[in-house]
């Protein structure tokens, strides 16, 4: 490799974290020559794929961001006031840097281990009293994927608490005023044709709710821009036992009648213009808030109040045993990701801001509506509507016309059919902004001049009198205290130190491949040609997106050795719904809609059976062997038992064990001799890339995480995209959008067209750098590092699962168990206890109870690996001297872990160890110390006094907050 080729290749240096000589000491380790015989030692010579994939020639990181950047230019920035539950907004800078942009921030793992996650806790809490207290409604999650799916859980949560028996549903009607945003009235008839929901739209002024309804949504204001009064129709749809969702905006409930006091059961919405980019469609975090008679059913994560071991405050993910992995096919909603990073980002810019602050912008924006209203009215265009907060809706008689002299002066208004347009007013739009926007009005009348005037006391007017706010919000001191940028600055670093992310340690959960998330790869998000682009502006305006989307298409289709691909999904569990669905709308083509059964082994991820439900299938268990194994007899006798009514089997590769089964060829031709497909799970598809492939092994259908094979950040517990790929069968019932020029296909999934559109950018960066040679090394370097780690620890813990050659895919399981019996150590403990080692715990209790599932991934460098193998020696030999009874079984370090500043500098210690052996037990530990905020978390305590919003400033006394 001469020095420019090199250079090309330096991105692949940078992503994989060993070197050469590394590389041959790990090696050796396991007892090989080359990391090509320990491929062949670990993949089965069946599935390997002879032929070199190729997608695309490295380029350096500089290449690449000036590549990029001739894509982001070929996009048209224009100003938006299309509206349509997307807005202009501005995001304040000390958010963009400290949070959008920092590692600290964007490469945190889901607060599982609350311990070392009490900063995002804190501001997913502040996130939920935002929702709770704007709305007026008790209960708030910590965030959805986008509006359009979290109308669609609220409709779920209805049904089913009206319907418990799916089999026979008594009460199958569902209400949807003919006002809501268009793309959530799709996602919504997409999400009930399965269960057998009826969807009937209408006019809610004179529509007649009886009993066989079970719920009804209205946009408040809605889509037209008007802000009806919803009481009467609220109490009508409940006297008939039935449910209400209101869509909304948060902003606009500074100044209007929250949904609560109006009486509705749930509001729903996004928080986009809460300070987060448009980003052609995402990623934007939704809110759900609802009465108190929800709780136990209410979709997506909760975080909660509880206590540590000390007795100090402590918050953590309340309620989980409503979550989908418990619950599997009994599970209402099949969420995994949520948007948590948008959802920080929303509840920072309300903490910034203030309560006075949003009103301030509120009312900004609804006195220029005010003042473009007045100024159509002089031109000649009466405002539709009488009362609104944003947006207006106007009648012309030839919008064509108009529309091509805003585009002239670069201005979108959204033009819902011909003769009628809505123009929706953002935080950014000035005073010159409305004369701009009057200026067309007045050249399409052909008259000289327009002018508006902008009267700062009358805006109230166009809100009725009856639906003006007047109760209090946000009056917590946090969202009363952090409104300078120095104050703020210092608040967001509090919060990040008490976080461990990927810029403290590595972070080796199985499953969930915890990679480098390179600056490079994010550098281009922010930039605005990519983040102020509206998701329906039209397509002259966005030729960059479109041709990063079509060339990520082709890629990750090659990837996978499948015929298309669709980018819509905005989670990996939407992937697998949207899969399921492609499958379903297939046996619909072929007359087979009778094929129901999804076959699912009983070691899937718990999304599968979930996400199987909510596509209208019965889930038929498939049992496993001794060796953790799909038992293939058992796969057999159902496939042939349910021949008729087979819809398809649902499977992990490697399998959810880290293991290359050697069957699965067979298994995917047993499928496909009764008529079914095969859905493969691309949650391990990391140590596929390169080697081989779900469209080579026999699969029909594939759903990919980007969040983990394709470098898109966690972001503690979200953005996730879960793009799917399909054969030539199956690329005809892809999800389909309204904005889509040709009809078809299975129906929306998501709100808009690319689902978390901003975000392909980083995956889109991640093959473009690497190149062909490069993804295929990082597959490499996923199963070396993970066969090291194995060939480490197996001397001191038994490896649950292993192929032929006793060799892993690019995970494996640790196995705990055996240490209850005779010390009480459990799995739990050694999580906690890698606390005070300075790691985060691997995937802890799944796939199998009582153990641990290690990934490294191939970002990590052999010193990083070693400290967390020497971590868990010493923690073996800790447990060895409780087995010995040189430490105690209840008063040890694992069973007190972990042990926090407060406790170790505290005057008192009543422990039969000492302080060093507590808080630095390696050498390591001593010069780069990553401190717990927070002892062990009650978790049973916090679920019996459920608090889920910000409680009074005395309750922080304890911990000195």
């Amino acid at each position: 490799m001469n020095l420019f080729e090199k250079q090309a290749n330096e991105f692949s240096r940078r992503h994989i974290g060993s070197n050469e000589a590394e590389t041959r000491q790990m090696l050796s380790s396991i007892g090989v020559k080359t990391l090509e015989e320990l491929i062949d030692k670990a993949i089965p010579a069946s599935i390997r794929n002879p032929k070199t994939l190729l997608v695309t020639e490295a380029v350096s990181e500089a290449e690449y961001l000036d590549l990029i950047h001739e894509i982001a230019v070929k996009n048209r920035v224009f100003k938006n006031y299309i509206g349509q539950g997307y807005y202009e907004t501005i995001t304040p800078s000390v958010i963009l840097r400290n949070v959008f942009e920092n590692p600290g921030w964007y490469t945190q793992y889901t607060p599982y281990q609350a311990e070392i996650s009490q900063g995002r806790l804190e501001s997913l809490l502040n996130f939920q009293t935002v929702v709770s207290d704007l709305t007026a409604l008790p209960l708030a999650n910590a965030s959805l994927l986008d509006e359009g799916t979290a109308a669609a859980e609220a409709m779920i949560m209805f049904f089913n608490q009206k319907n418990r028996d799916h089999e026979h549903v008594g009460v199958p009607k569902f209400f949807v005023d003919r006002s809501v945003f268009k793309q959530t009235r799709d996602v919504l008839i997409t999400r009930a044709e399965p269960l057998g929901i009826d969807i009937i739209t209408g006019d809610f002024s004179n529509a007649k709710i009886d009993e066989s309804y079970f719920g009804a949504i209205v946009q408040y204001p809605n889509a037209e821009g008007s802000i009806p009064e919803y009481r009467s129709f609220i109490a009508q749809v409940q006297a008939a036992g039935a449910f209400v969702a209101m869509a909304t905006d948060l902003l606009a409930l500074t100044l209007l009648t929250p949904p609560g006091e109006l009486g509705a059961d749930v509001a729903i919405g996004s928080a986009q213009r809460f300070g987060v980019p448009i980003g052609f469609g995402g990623p934007h975090a939704a809110f759900f808030a609802a009465k108190e008679d929800f709780k136990r059913a209410i979709p997506g994560r909760i975080i909660g109040v509880s206590v540590d071991a000390q007795g100090n405050r402590a918050l953590r993910m309340a309620l989980q045993t409503r979550e989908q992995h418990i619950k599997r096919e009994k599970a209402t909603s099949n969420i995994c990701t949520a948007q948590a990073l948008l959802a920080n980002m929303a509840a920072m810019y309300a903490v910034y801001h203030g309560p006075q602050g949003l009103k301030d912008i509120a009312t900004r924006i609804n006195i220029l509506t005010h003042a473009l209203s007045d100024g159509l009215r002089e031109l000649g265009f009466e405002p539709v509507h009488e009362y609104f907060f944003d947006t207006i809706q106007v009648k012309v008689k030839d919008s064509e016309k108009l529309r091509s002299i805003a585009e002239g002066r670069n201005l979108n208004f959204f033009y819902e059919e011909p003769g009628k347009l809505s123009i929706s007013v953002g935080e950014n739009s000035s005073q010159s902004d409305i004369l701009d926007i009057l200026s067309v009005f007045a050249t399409y009348s052909e008259i000289d001049e327009s002018a508006t005037l902008f009267d700062y006391d009358q805006h109230a007017e166009l809100i009725p009198v009856t639906l003006n706010r007047s109760s209090a919000f946000m009056t917590h001191p946090v969202f009363n205290t952090h409104h300078s940028e120095t104050e703020m600055m210092r608040y967001l670093k509090s919060l990040e130190n008490k976080d461990l992310s990927l810029n403290t340690s590595m972070i080796p959960l199985g499953s969930c491949t915890m990679k480098l998330n390179a600056a490079s790869e994010l550098i281009p998000v922010s930039w605005p040609e990519f983040s102020k682009i509206h998701p329906f502006a039209p397509a002259f305006q966005w030729k960059g997106y479109h041709q990063m989307v079509l060339e990520l298409e082709s890629w990750l289709s090659a990837i996978t050795g499948f015929a298309a691909t669709s980018l819509q999904p905005n989670s990996g569990a939407q992937g697998e719904y949207a899969g399921l669905l492609a499958i379903r709308s297939y046996h619909a083509a072929h007359n087979q809609e009778h094929r129901q059964v999804m076959l699912i082994p009983i070691s899937a991820h718990g999304t599968n059976p979930a996400s199987a439900v909510m596509a209208g299938m019965k889930v038929v268990v498939v049992k496993s062997d001794e060796d953790g194994h799909i038992d293939i007899r058992d796969l057999k006798e159902k496939a042939v038992q349910y021949k008729n009514e087979l819809a398809g089997l649902m499977v992990t590769y490697p399998s959810t064990h880290g293991v290359f089964e050697e069957g699965i060829r067979d298994i995917c031709q047993i499928v496909h001799d009764q008529g079914g497909l095969v859905y493969m799970d691309g949650a391990n598809m990391n140590a596929q890339v390169g080697l081989t492939s779900p469209g080579f092994i026999g699969a029909d259908v594939c759903h990919l995480n980007l969040h983990k094979t394709f470098a898109i950040p966690h972001g503690g517990g979200g953005p996730g995209m879960g793009p799917i790929c399909v054969n030539e069968k199956l690329k005809d019932h892809l999800p389909r959008h309204w904005t889509d020029p040709e009809p078809g296909g299975s129906g929306a999934v998501s709100a808009a067209r690319y689902g978390s559109a901003s975000i392909l950018l980083i995956s889109y960066a991640y093959i473009k750098m690497l190149g062909s040679q490069g993804i295929r090394q990082a597959t490499l370097y996923a199963i070396l590092n993970a066969n090291y780690m194995k060939t480490r620890l197996e001397s001191y813990y038994p490896i649950l699962y292993t192929g032929p050659n006793n060799t892993c895919a690019h995970e494996f399981i640790v196995d705990l168990r055996p240490f209850k019996a005779s010390t009480g150590i459990e799995a739990e403990d050694v999580a906690k206890r890698l606390m005070d080692y300075g790691f985060h715990a691997p995937t802890l209790s799944f796939p199998v109870p009582g153990t641990i599932m290690i990934e490294p991934t191939e970002s990590e460098d052999k010193a990083e690996l070693d400290r967390f193998c020497d971590a868990m020696i010493a923690i073996y030999q800790e447990v060895m001297e409780i087995a010995e009874a040189k430490m105690d079984k209840v008063d040890n370090p694992l069973k007190n872990a972990p042990h926090t500043l407060h406790v170790i500098t505290a005057d008192e210690w009543n422990h039969g160890y000492g302080r060093e052996k507590a808080a630095f037990p390696l050498p390591y530990t001593r010069q780069n110390k990553f401190w717990p905020a927070i002892g062990r978390v009650n978790n049973t305590y916090g679920d019996r006094h459920l608090v889920c919003t910000c409680e009074p400033t005395s309750s922080y006394e304890s911990i000195g907050v």
